[in-house]
């Protein structure tokens, strides 16, 4: 596992960066919850008639004065856009660097099959992914214990699981997509987080166009239906595996033959 540990060495200063922004702005946001809840209700009601703009960010199902609410819309945009921006960037690039940045030839003459090679590398973004993931749970359940609160465990931990899920999805995604590309990754990456959360806002704001939501990530990561239904939507979520796992075949369908420069 000498690869696996090396790009978990590598990574270690972009993991540090993102979970502490990522933890830093969710606490921020937990923190100051009790000031704001007195000023929820008249909230609450604002948002109520702004049309569109309520459906696309899920206000119409939640009352932003209970702290789920308040953490499902808040804290859940805050997790979703910078954990998707993470597990985007830490893939895409773990392949095709090794091309970008002259150590392709030194990797490949050691003794390990390509196929070794990406397993590990593939394995070490998912580990940094589910890490990130264990100290953002650990910092919500400290920041809500922090303010004085009560910790709705099953509603919170069905919120993370769907990051989770959505954080795995668009890793893999972006490692398979990495096999074929050889620069230019963090554009990518980026560009594919961002578009598959504008396919999510689109979906719930338009009828026609629903199908969006099956194929983005986001799309069974709405805060406001999974607390008002009490669990995840396996059905998206079977279709975004689906997707996923499609991407990571193509990667050890191609990489092994792929012609290194």
């Amino acid at each position: 596992m000498t690869i696996y540990k090396h790009e978990l060495l590598r990574g270690r200063k972009a993991f540090i960066i993102w979970t502490g922004v990522i933890t830093f702005m969710l606490a921020v946001c937990i923190i100051i919850y009790p000031e704001m809840k007195s000023e929820m209700e008249g909230m609450n009601e604002m948002f109520a008639s702004m049309g569109s703009f309520t459906a696309a960010f899920g206000m119409d199902k939640l009352n932003f004065g209970t702290l789920i609410g308040y953490y499902a819309i808040e804290c859940g945009n805050v997790l979703g856009l910078g954990g998707a921006f993470f597990a985007a960037l830490t893939a895409i690039e773990i392949i095709c660097k090794e091309e970008r940045v002259g150590t392709a030839e030194f990797l490949l003459t050691h003794p390990q099959s390509r196929t070794r090679i990406i397993t590990e590398k593939l394995l070490s973004v998912i580990t940094r992914v589910v890490a990130l993931n264990v100290v953002v749970v650990a910092i919500m359940a400290l920041s809500i214990l922090v303010i004085g609160e009560s910790i709705p465990w099953s509603e919170m931990l069905l919120l993370h699981a769907a990051y989770l899920i959505l954080q795995i999805e668009l890793a893999l995604i972006c490692f398979g997509i990495s096999a074929f590309i050889r620069k230019g990754g963090l554009a990518i990456g980026l560009g594919i987080a961002a578009l598959m959360y504008l396919f999510n806002i689109i979906a719930n704001i338009t009828d026609s166009v629903k199908f969006l939501s099956y194929i983005t990530p986001y799309g069974y990561c709405d805060g406001a239906t999974i607390i008002s239904e009490g669990s995840l939507d396996a059905v998206r979520i079977l279709i975004g595996m689906a997707i996923s796992l499609f991407c990571v075949a193509a990667a050890y369908a191609t990489y092994p033959k792929k012609d290194i420069k």
